[in-house]
């Protein structure tokens, strides 16, 4: 059993997986389990140019309806609504009591989302 366990953390070790928690702590953590901070998609867009890009624009992503038709682009008044509550904020952005988005409510708000939008903005 010891063995095990010293294999184990050893690969844990030589994989770097011992920094997942700190990278999951920031902010941008959270983006991380369903972003990627290139330009490659994974469940949501490549966050990648985010900043001044046109909403539901990202290339080979599957929007939903109402980000498709979006007419805004992210800058980070739209971000700093988006990542604190974004079924809230697709129906203020469209105007349309209906609209809806895939992307869950991060409840980002205050300093974590000013360091987020600052890390958005050099991707």
């Amino acid at each position: 059993m010891k063995k095990h366990l010293l294999l184990v953390l050893g690969c844990v070790a030589v994989l770097g997986l011992s920094t997942v928690p700190e990278a999951t702590a920031s902010p941008a953590g959270k983006c991380k389990a369903c972003h990627n901070f290139g330009d490659k998609n994974k469940v949501g867009p490549g966050l990648k140019g985010i900043m001044g890009r046109k909403a539901g624009t990202h290339p080979g992503f599957k929007y939903s309806d109402s980000l498709k038709n979006a007419d805004w682009v992210w800058d980070e008044d739209h971000l700093r609504k988006w990542v604190h509550k974004s079924k809230k904020a697709i129906k203020e952005f469209t105007g349309d009591s209906h609209a809806k988005t895939k992307m869950g409510n991060q409840n980002i708000k205050g300093k974590k989302a000013d360091k987020l939008i600052a890390f958005l903005k050099t991707i």
